[in-house]
């Protein structure tokens, strides 16, 4: 269990596990619509019905990027690869959100808005882009699928900052994701708590999140927390265990990449590698921890197969350990 208790707000822990859990009992009691029940040995349901992929109490979804090799780029076509794939959950990257009108299409790298627009142009940028996003987010949710993190880059400009923020409400998201800096943990945690948005950095095998002492980057805030790659965590580690940073900083991660890579750093299909990933799934199942665990897929998907079908099999992956 996590025994440090820097910037821990046990109200605020409180009421985000209510949400979560809120959210969760929701699906469970849709179970009877939903393309699959919380039973891991439940059939799907019949074609055209809404997805269901919490399993066993457990959130699954999957990180867009997973689709990155299928030529699915707009939000119509990633939509339609996550009800294929049965998830209820995603973690909507760029791209998508781009394609659909909610980013400006000229915008460069590092500066979310684009041409840096001022006073009434300002105004009616950021008006449109987020009346899009909420058309996003309801076209999305009425099929079933809930936006609970989005990617996109923060600009750097305060403009573009406070714009990510309201982007991640107008899709209903619970953080924006980012990977791992300190400094910009530093610079984004004021408007994290003023937007009351997470925003959770993403390791790679290079700077894993520390379980020998307290990790710094959750000094900055109260909304600074960490999206815990297991994957990279066993490459970084030389095959070290994820479950005791799980254990650690379990209140403040708010998603999990799933991946199996083993300790000499490859990524294999499930099941093939080192990773833990379905005792890691059980430990959330036990300990109702509110934590997304969002599919990554990595490793080459095989001649003859998809980037949808191999997340499938990730999926019944999940389904089968929360079983």
């Amino acid at each position: 269990m996590n025994t440090d208790t820097r910037n821990n707000d046990g109200v605020h822990n409180i009421i985000s596990r209510r949400r979560f859990l809120d959210y969760v009992a929701a699906a469970g009691a849709a179970v009877m619509i939903g393309r699959y029940s919380l039973a891991a040995d439940e059939a799907p349901a019949a074609a055209g019905a809404k997805p269901n992929s919490v399993f066993g109490g457990v959130a699954i979804g999957t990180n867009t990027y997973s689709y990155r090799d299928g030529g699915i780029d707009t939000a119509e076509q990633t939509l339609k690869a996550l009800l294929e794939d049965g998830l209820s959950e995603v973690e909507l990257k760029e791209t998508p959100i781009r394609a659909f009108g909610a980013l400006p299409p000229a915008a460069k790298k590092g500066d979310l808005l684009g041409p840096k627009p001022t006073g009434e142009e300002l105004v009616k940028l950021r008006t449109g882009l987020l009346a899009r996003a909420a058309e996003l987010r309801k076209m999305y949710n009425d099929a079933g699928v809930n936006i609970h993190i989005h990617k996109c880059p923060f600009g750097g400009t305060e403009d573009g900052i406070n714009f990510n923020f309201e982007l991640a409400k107008a899709l209903g998201c619970r953080a924006v994701t980012t990977e791992r800096s300190d400094s910009l943990a530093k610079k984004l945690a004021p408007y994290a708590e003023k937007h009351k948005i997470y925003v959770a950095f993403h390791n790679h095998t290079n700077n894993v999140p520390s379980i020998e002492k307290p990790d710094p980057l959750l000094d900055y805030g109260q909304y600074i927390a960490f999206n815990f790659d297991i994957g990279h965590y066993v490459a970084g580690t030389k095959g070290k265990s994820p479950i005791p940073v799980i254990e650690k900083y379990h209140d403040r991660i708010i998603s999990l990449h799933l991946k199996d890579r083993t300790p000499e750093g490859g990524n294999l299909p499930w099941g093939q590698g080192k990773t833990p990933i379905k005792e890691v799934l059980q430990l959330l199942k036990k300990e109702k921890w509110p934590i997304y665990g969002d599919i990554e897929l990595e490793y080459k998907v095989p001649a003859g197969s998809t980037s949808v079908a191999e997340v499938a099999k990730c999926v019944a992956y999940c389904r089968e350990a929360l079983a």
